[in-house]
């Protein structure tokens, strides 16, 4: 996101997505406070899309309260640009125990002197008991400050619902400003957390007569930037295998494809623990491509240090061994916007850096892209593809390209396009099933 005078700062994948939805520039105080974790029990902390420092969980707690004035900053800044401001909470307004010093939910209700609208996930079951025990346990003056309710996720018959909102109406005196029906075309939709990952399938590829080209991702306790996956999973003729322990890597995997992660030794360290590292090796060795972006192209070389012990508290560890090369996990964090071209098919990419390794060649390998300011990027040797440039496989050409060196037999496929027009049926199914003039109106926004 922006920061001004040609900087980026760094926000979370959700932000992002909403900024898309809402057709407008994505920006640091869309999430001026980041929590990214760690190993050890602790978080990166990120203000206004830089680094603020690592804390743990109860030295946040202790800090929160010097971060709410940052928070509201930012929601001054985005009412003053914008038409409207949604505030999404993080977690739950029913944390009573840790409302001290709060700036997510209520807290930061009270203190920037908003209403609230109260969703329920009625697919995770108990959504009656969600809006009533949500009310009971808040105090008064945050009780006040609910306006309403939203049932999102209905399965079935909303008709069967009506006795659960007249029971939710005389525990609580809420509106209903809507039942949310499931919106099935969800899943294209870019996954929120790393959690999401594990409640779907594992695999998916649109149904065809010949076999897919399979694309393992390793599922690591620190995975990050997995939106990185959005396209390729929903490309003709590729299925994206969610390789979580304590699975093997399958035989017939054609790519493996190792994502980004917060603590890039510790996943290390995972991957050669669960025996995918061996395994990884075997299948370069058998003729299979292997690829890395930012993390996981720091894996493929042969050692990785973190002296500082910045992310984890190992000082380094053994990579792959692929690529002879060695990355240095310090100084300053890299977050900027990057255009390029691909070296092996000539095509434009474009994407993000996000990271704080540096790394070193010991060899003279062809890069992976050669970037805008004439410096290169990462490596492209012998079925073995690196980079830090995250969000590459967004670009349709690049991908459509790339597979088909690959041998991979797919129609060209615009994924933004296609993802364009899902928010754009999401936005018509939120605005059937939903009172929005009334949200407006409880919101004192004008539509």
């Amino acid at each position: 996101a922006m920061l001004g005078d040609g900087a980026y700062g760094e926000i979370g994948r959700a932000q992002m997505m909403q900024a898309v939805a809402s057709r407008v520039a994505p920006s640091v105080h869309m999430n001026p406070v980041l929590l990214k974790p760690q190993s050890g029990g602790g978080s990166q902390v990120i203000v206004n899309g830089t680094v603020h420092g690592t804390a743990t969980a109860e030295y946040f707690r202790e800090i929160k309260p010097a971060l709410l004035s940052a928070v509201l900053h930012s929601f001054d800044t985005l009412q003053s640009a914008y038409d409207a401001v949604v505030v999404e909470g993080a977690g739950s307004p029913a944390e009573v125990n840790l409302r001290d010093g709060d700036i997510a939910n209520m807290g930061f209700a009270e203190s920037a002197d908003v209403p609230v609208v109260l969703v329920a996930d009625i697919d995770r079951g108990g959504s009656i008991a969600q809006v009533v025990g949500t009310y009971a346990v808040l105090p008064e003056s945050e009780k006040n400050r609910i306006v309403g309710y939203i049932i999102n996720k209905f399965r079935g018959d909303v008709g069967l619902y009506t006795d659960a909102l007249d029971i939710i109406h005389s525990h609580t005196g809420l509106r209903c400003f809507g039942v949310v029906p499931w919106f099935d075309n969800a899943h294209i939709l870019p996954a929120e957390d790393a959690m999401a990952l594990d409640s779907v399938c594992r695999m998916t590829s649109p149904k065809t007569k010949q076999k897919p080209f399979k694309i393992c991702v390793p599922r690591t306790p620190k995975m990050a930037n997995f939106d990185d996956l959005d396209p390729l999973r929903q490309t003709p003729n590729v299925a994206v295998d969610i390789v979580t322990a304590p699975r093997a890597i399958p035989n017939d995997c054609d790519m493996v494809l190792l994502v980004g992660s917060k603590s890039t030794i510790s996943d290390m360290a995972y991957i050669r623990d669960q025996g995918w590292a061996d395994a990884i090796i075997r299948h370069h060795q058998n003729g299979g491509w292997v690829m890395g972006i930012c993390g996981g192209y720091q894996m493929l070389g042969t050692t990785i240090y973190d002296t500082d012990k910045t992310e984890s508290d190992i000082s380094e560890t053994q990579g792959l061994g692929l690529l002879d090369m060695e990355t240095h996990i310090h100084g300053d964090k890299i977050v900027t916007k990057t255009q390029g071209t691909h070296s092996a098919t000539h095509t434009p990419i474009s994407g993000y850096e996000i990271h704080m390794g540096r790394t070193i060649h010991n060899q003279d390998y062809t890069p992976f892209c050669t970037l805008e300011n004439g410096t290169t990027d990462g490596v492209q040797h012998n079925r073995i593809l690196g980079s830090y440039v995250h969000g590459i496989w967004h670009g349709d050409d690049f991908r459509h390209s790339a597979l088909q060196q690959m041998g991979v037999n797919t129609p060209y496929f615009a994924y933004g396009e296609r993802l364009d027009a899902v928010l754009d049926n999401l936005a018509e199914h939120l605005e059937t099933h939903l009172d929005l003039d009334a949200i407006w109106r409880a919101g004192m926004v004008s539509p």
